[in-house]
């Protein structure tokens, strides 16, 4: 992460404020004994020029807090290399014409289905889904609801399931994964399970 900005603000800062005090001093070298100079319109540009350069400094320190944060950030990551992470967002990683979740129900449905969407929302797959209470698995081969198969990547399943009222029933999926890479690109450190990336934000549990 480069500090380039402040750097040049400071130099350019630096360079207007010698001008400044250049101009000012032959000014008051060559005023009217008779008639000074009004001081004040110096003294407002002077007061500018340090909040300008106390504003400088602040962004300066917070660059460098942002880079020991990222890096900070950076560090703890690496521990979740060759992992097995749970993961709550509902994505799973589609490798080799597989992907495999666990769905939870609250309670018994009369009916559930499931949903899984790629990485632009598009629905691709519906199938009914199991209705007894607790926690069920579900594997998908990859193919969209034609038969098609589809390109391995990121893929999200959503579960909804209603009850004998009428009622939505509440329910969860999770999906699991062993942490292959670590991406440092963005602002952001983001785990790389099989073909997807994963927010720290959504990692739900950890294994060795």
């Amino acid at each position: 992460m480069t500090t380039t900005a402040p750097t040049d603000a400071s130099k350019q800062l630096s360079s207007n404020f010698s001008t400044f005090l250049t101009l000012l001093t032959t000014q008051l070298k060559n005023q009217d004994p008779t008639s000074p100079m009004d001081s004040s319109t110096f003294t407002q540009q002077l007061v500018m020029y340090s909040q300008v350069e106390q504003q400088i400094d602040t962004n300066t320190n917070l660059q460098t807090l942002i880079t020991q944060g990222t890096s900070n950030a950076a560090n703890m990551t690496t521990g979740y290399l060759g992992k097995k992470i749970s993961i709550t967002n509902g994505n799973s990683s589609l490798t080799g014409g597989t992907a495999n979740w666990t769905y939870n129900l609250a309670n018994a449905a009369t009916g559930t289905t499931l949903t899984i969407t790629d990485s632009s929302g598009k629905a691709v797959y519906t199938a009914a889904g199991e209705t007894t209470a607790g926690n069920h698995t579900f594997t998908w081969n990859g193919k969209d609801t034609n038969g098609n198969q589809l390109n391995d990547g990121a893929y999200k399943l959503s579960v909804a399931a209603t009850d004998p009222s009428g009622g939505a029933v509440t329910t969860a999926v999770a999906s699991a994964g062993v942490v292959t890479q670590i991406d440092m690109t963005g602002s952001a450190p983001k785990l790389i399970v099989g073909n997807m990336e994963v927010d720290l934000g959504d990692v739900a549990a950890i294994a060795n």
